[in-house]
C-alpha cells in the first residue's frame, strides 16, 4: 500500500496491523477514530505526518511472520475468530482483574483516590461488554454466517447496518472509558509505593486495553465492512 498524508489510518492498519504500534506509540486511535486521514490525526497531536509516515514506511516494509493478514479472511471466519479468541480473552480476564483491582483499591485507595475510579470504570466496562457481545454472538455473528450461507430470510432488525451503529457506538464508549483509565493510572506506570498486585494489576489492565484495540479494530474496520457489503451483494442478486 502506497502511505502518504491523505491514506485513512484504520484502513492502513486494517492492512497491515503491524502499523497499529506507530499509531498508539504517536497517541493516534486507530480503532475507534480510525476513518480519517493521517495528515488529521497528526495535526489533531501537533506531529510532523512526514516524519509519522516514515515510521510507518519502515514497519511496513518489514517482514515477519507476525503479519496476520486478516483483510483476506472470509467474514465468518473473522467472526469465530474474534468470538474465540477475543470474547473468550475478555471473559476471562474480566474474572482476574476484578478481585484484583477491588483489593488494590481497598488497600491503596486513600493515597490512590484515583484506583476508586479505574475500579468503578473497569465495572461498567466488565458489565456493558459482557452484554455487548452477547449481542454479537447471539444476533449479528449469526446473521453474518447466514447471509454467507446465501439464505439469510428476513432479519428482525432491517439492514445489518442498524446492529452495526449500535455495536460501534459502545465500542466509541468502551474506548472513552479505557482512555480514561489509561490517563487516572498515568499509563499504566505503578507507583513507588505499589505493592506486586497493583503493579500485576496495572499489567492487567495495559494488556487488557491493547487487546481490546484489536479486537474493535478488527470489527469495525473489518468484519463489519465485509458484512455490509455481503449483505449488499445479496439484496442486489435477490
Amino acid at each position: 500500500m502506497n502511505i502518504n498524508q491523505q491514506t485513512i489510518v484504520g484502513e492502513l492498519v486494517a492492512e497491515d496491523y503491524r502499523t497499529a504500534s506507530v499509531f498508539k506509540s504517536h497517541g493516534i486511535d486507530f480503532c475507534c477514530n480510525g476513518n480519517r486521514s493521517i495528515q488529521d490525526a497528526c495535526e489533531k497531536k501537533h506531529l510532523d505526518p512526514e516524519a509519522v509516515i516514515k515510521e510507518l514506511q519502515q514497519v511496513a516494509a518489514a517482514q515477519g511472520d507476525k503479519n496476520v493478514d486478516y483483510q483476506s479472511w472470509p467474514p465468518d471466519l473473522l467472526a469465530d475468530y474474534i468470538e474465540k479468541k477475543h470474547h473468550r480473552y475478555v471473559a476471562k480476564r474480566i474474572g482476574d482483574i476484578t478481585p484484583f483491582l477491588n483489593k488494590v483499591a481497598k488497600v491503596h485507595g486513600d493515597h490512590h483516590p484515583e484506583l476508586l475510579q479505574v475500579e468503578y470504570l473497569f465495572a461498567a466496562s466488565a458489565s456493558e461488554l459482557t452484554e455487548h457481545m452477547k449481542k454479537e454472538e447471539m444476533i449479528l455473528f449469526p446473521y453474518v454466517r447466514t447471509v454467507l450461507s446465501g439464505d439469510p430470510g428476513s432479519a428482525p432488525f432491517g439492514t445489518i447496518q442498524n446492529p452495526i451503529g449500535v455495536m460501534m457506538n459502545e465500542h466509541d464508549n468502551e474506548g472513552e472509558r479505557f482512555r480514561k483509565i489509561a490517563a487516572l493510572t498515568n499509563n499504566y506506570t505503578p507507583p513507588a509505593d505499589a505493592c506486586n498486585t497493583y503493579r500485576v494489576t496495572l499489567a492487567m489492565l495495559k494488556e487488557f486495553e491493547e487487546d481490546l484495540h484489536l479486537h474493535i479494530h478488527l470489527e469495525n474496520n473489518i468484519l463489519f465492512p465485509k458484512a455490509i457489503e455481503l449483505e449488499a451483494a445479496y439484496a442486489h442478486h435477490a
